[in-house]
């Protein structure tokens, strides 16, 4: 586990040599998710050195009995390292699509996912914004027009940018969403500070419960929700169902055993 702006030194060699410990940090990862319903992850690796080739995202599905998963990759470093964002589901998605986002450095992404009733549906969309104002202007005012026609929207991920900052007040103004999650510092993750890791969602959804999970996996703490979709969404026999929600960063594929 990282516990000071240090080890991004001292243990950046996991950014190129397995780490022997890679598999138990899954299999505890696997533990916390386990019991959600739709989980974004971001910088999950798809197979690389780094990773003795293990495609992170499809571990965890398997390890979780995920049926449905999906994966953007993001960045390619040859076979040293190849980023991604997933998206994790029990619910089967009739849609599925995902978005190179604009900015000064390639590599940032979206993937949007349409669940239920093609005519009414609930869109999720997992994304992982640039480090630079800029930049996150620009992405923000693509979600935007992504999904401000949409009624019931859900929108995770790591957005590198503060609740008051002005490119998320401006998405939140435009589109009509509100934060789900509880204001509570993610980054980093042994002495939180900075609250860049966020669950959004459309005022039609309620939010019946949100939280910081105490696991420090990456530099980042997940944040999670628990939503009850409405009869129209049709997820599951027509009723009213809660949905357990889970933003975790696999932040820059390092793999820190959690204190459990």
């Amino acid at each position: 586990m990282t516990t000071s702006y240090h080890h991004y030194l001292t243990r950046s060699w996991k950014h190129v040599i397995p780490d022997l410990n890679c598999y138990e940090t899954m299999k505890n990862i696997a533990q916390m998710i386990f019991d959600f319903d739709i989980v974004g992850l971001q910088e999950a690796d798809i197979g690389s050195l780094r990773t003795g080739f293990i495609n992170q995202a499809g571990l965890l599905a398997k390890l979780c009995n995920f049926p449905h998963w999906h994966q953007q990759v993001t960045r390619r470093f040859g076979n040293i390292a190849q980023q991604s964002n997933a998206l994790l589901s029990r619910v089967q998605p009739n849609y599925i699509r995902t978005y190179r986002l604009p900015g000064l450095i390639p590599g940032r992404g979206a993937i949007l996912a349409h669940f239920g009733n093609p005519n009414n549906p609930l869109i999720v969309i997992i994304m992982h914004l640039a480090l630079g104002r800029r930049s996150r202007i620009q992405q923000l005012a693509l979600i935007s027009k992504l999904i401000y026609r949409y009624p019931y929207v859900v929108v995770m991920g790591d957005l590198n940018c503060q609740p008051n900052s002005p490119e998320l007040s401006a998405l939140l103004r435009e589109t009509g969403l509100k934060l789900s999650a509880v204001k509570t510092a993610t980054y980093p993750s042994w002495r939180p500070k900075r609250h860049i890791d966020h669950i959004l969602v459309s005022p039609s959804l309620e939010v019946t419960q949100t939280y910081t999970l105490e696991y420090a996996i990456s530099d980042h703490l997940p944040v999670a929700a628990e939503i009850m979709i409405p009869v129209e969404i049709g997820l599951w026999d027509n009723q009213p169902s809660n949905l357990g929600i889970t933003n975790t960063p696999i932040s820059d594929s390092k793999f820190f055993k959690p204190q459990l």
